[in-house]
């Protein structure tokens, strides 16, 4: 079954925005953990925006030996103020997984992959600190991309395909391209030696769809529609939804 972690970044983003501890992402954690997921997700960024340093920390205390721990984010940016940049959160919680994405300050949320050819040389030592840690790690990639054979030789055991266009293509009625252009590079990461993870703007509708399409995906991060559907349906009755359509 594809493992379902769900992103707990929009949690904080509420949180932030009156101050305090309401809602409280351990909570939110504990909620999805016992309604059945498999991980917990989180993006911390230089800015602080929603997810905090303290709160990495804090959530690996509740998840080691529970489910597997993500945190993505941008090896490349440098320590601002309390965050002190990625590779240095991920040698203090020791997550399952690291997801690397070159994301920036002025995106709204992530909207690209790496380049697996040209990005190659720079992101070789930060793989290879993440391995020494003992952390898998997965790099975040374009539908479409190629160079899958320079991911493996940096050491890297996973992508996670970009599922945007996918997303905003399924809602306008029109999936057939983008969809093929997920499972076509679904399969040449798998033939190259890589497991695929998948993310961004999945939700109820068009999950299920993109799990049938790629045999073997590996693990689906979702947050922001899954709490926008909890809004209306619960937080654990809203993961149990996504669990049903994993199976």
């Amino acid at each position: 079954m594809t493992l379902l972690s769900v992103n707990l970044n929009k949690i904080a983003v509420l949180r932030n925005s009156r101050g305090g501890n309401e809602p409280d992402i351990a909570r939110a954690a504990v909620t999805c953990i016992e309604a059945g997921c498999g991980g917990i997700t989180v993006h911390p960024r230089p800015d602080q925006r929603h997810v905090r340093p303290d709160d990495v920390r804090l959530l690996a205390s509740i998840l080691r030996g529970r489910v597997e721990y993500n945190i993505e984010g941008n090896p490349f940016a440098a320590p601002r103020g309390d965050y002190p940049g990625l590779i240095a959160l991920a040698r203090e919680v020791r997550p399952t997984q690291v997801t690397l994405v070159p994301d920036s300050d002025g995106q709204i949320t992530s909207d690209h992959g790496f380049d697996l050819v040209q990005d190659a040389d720079r992101l070789r030592p930060i793989v290879a600190q993440l391995r020494e840690l003992g952390c898998r790690v997965s790099l975040f990639v374009d539908a479409g991309a190629t160079g899958f054979e320079h991911a493996v030789d940096l050491g890297v055991q996973r992508v996670e395909i970009y599922t945007g266009p996918y997303a905003h293509a399924f809602a306008e009625g029109d999936t057939e391209q983008q969809l093929e252009l997920c499972v076509d590079t679904a399969r040449r990461a798998q033939k190259a030696g890589l497991a695929v993870n998948a993310g961004h703007d999945l939700n109820q509708a068009n999950l299920g769809t993109l799990r049938v399409a790629i045999p073997g995906l590996a693990e689906v991060s979702i947050g922001h529609a899954l709490m926008g559907e909890a809004l209306y349906e619960g937080l654990a009755n809203t993961v149990r939804k996504y669990l049903q359509i994993l199976r």
